[in-house]
């Protein structure tokens, strides 16, 4: 196992960089997100086993994801807290090369197309999930509920009642933030690695999503993941094409198979509100004591995943969802190790692409990035 301190920051996002198999990225903020700057790292594993930063850049507000260009080897995007996108180089130090400031929220995450290489896309706590190219200063294309939207911004703008002095910018903030629900927020949206155009997303309303960005009405499906509470993030398997995961608020992981459940009509009709239930899963992972944060699929193996919880552990999973196993998961819960060495809630997880399958990265508000390998659980 090695560490890395990112001193003064709460880490919030890791990733492996797909071109170097010594190189990661790690998104952080100052005091938790809540307030303050952010600063994004870069860090190198040296063949000493140790880890050290190759360079750093302070942002004006906290980051809460990142994600390494498919295209440039030096590139990578980082989402910030007020609402904006930005785009650094390696070689070029102190300031991004691109800045993008669309989103009217909190920028939530990032993710970059693993198959046609030239767009990524972002969630907002703005109920939005945009497309961007790294050569266009707009976004491409915006995806979500716009009366949501419009419900949100007018929100935003209420003033108490009877009141004639202005607000403070930090008195209208504590004043959104009263009044604004995460209901709306979309928390997690990815690119499928077996299509450049689908794409799941999950949100704060316990609704999980698909979309197919090449057709003129791109919701393909929309159903409740977890019985009203919220999604916080999803993933795709990437050996089987119809297959994702989710987690949430819940403290479970569940995976679907999206062939059985239906798509929504033309209309784009959408489940109503007071229906909680949902879909029965193909298989449900129980073990977190608390929210599950992030999950995401090992790129070796079809049947592995890895989840981060505010419970402080990090949790490697083995999904036989098929009837072989079920034995086996009644046993065990699918549960196969646990990683403790975190002291505060664990946000960010990472696989390596590269060497021997098994090795992670993990970040979290402890201010620690651990590089372990998960075979050794």
């Amino acid at each position: 196992m090695l560490s890395y301190r990112t001193k003064g920051y709460n880490g919030y996002g890791v990733q492996y960089s797909p071109f170097f198999d010594n190189k990661l990225a790690v998104a952080s903020a100052a005091n938790y997100g809540l307030v303050g700057n952010g600063r994004l790292f870069v860090l190198n594993i040296e063949n000493t086993g140790m880890i050290q930063e190759q360079i750093s850049w302070e942002t004006q507000d906290g980051l809460f994801d990142v994600a390494w260009s498919e295209v440039h080897e030096n590139q990578l995007t980082v989402a910030s807290g007020d609402g904006s996108i930005k785009l650094f180089d390696l070689t070029v130090g102190q300031f991004p090369i691109m800045n993008w400031k669309e989103h009217s929220r909190e920028v939530f995450s990032i993710n970059w197309n693993l198959v046609d290489k030239s767009n990524f896309i972002s969630t907002s706590w703005d109920g939005t999930i945009k497309l961007w190219s790294p050569q266009r200063q707009q976004s491409l294309l915006t995806l979500g509920n716009n009366q949501l939207q419009q419900q949100s911004i007018a929100t935003q703008q209420v003033q108490p009642a009877g009141s004639s002095v202005p607000l403070s910018h930090q008195q209208q903030h504590q004043q959104s933030q009263s009044q604004l629900s995460t209901v709306n927020c979309v928390y997690n949206a990815t690119f499928s690695p077996h299509s450049p155009s689908t794409i799941v997303s999950c949100s704060g309303n316990s609704h999980l999503q698909i979309w197919d960005i090449r057709i003129p009405n791109p919701l393909q499906m929309d159903y409740i993941a977890h019985g009203g509470l919220e999604v916080l993030s999803c993933d795709w398997n990437k050996y089987k094409s119809t297959i994702v995961a989710s987690a949430g608020t819940d403290k479970s992981i569940r995976i679907w198979d999206l062939r059985l459940i239906s798509k929504v009509d033309q209309q784009n009709t959408i489940q109503p509100s007071y229906h909680t239930r949902g879909p029965t899963p193909l298989n449900e992972l129980l073990g977190h004591e608390f929210a599950v944060r992030k999950i995401q699929w090992s790129p070796h193996d079809g049947q592995e995943l890895i989840s981060t919880s505010y419970d402080m552990s990090v949790r490697v999973w083995r999904d036989e969802s098929h009837e072989r196993a079920r034995f086996l998961n009644l046993q065990n819960g699918g549960c196969r190790g646990v990683f403790n060495n975190h002291k505060e809630f664990v946000i960010g997880c990472d696989y390596s692409l590269w060497g021997e399958p098994g090795w992670v990265a993990t970040t979290g508000w402890d201010e620690m990035v651990y590089v372990w390998d998960t075979k050794r659980l």
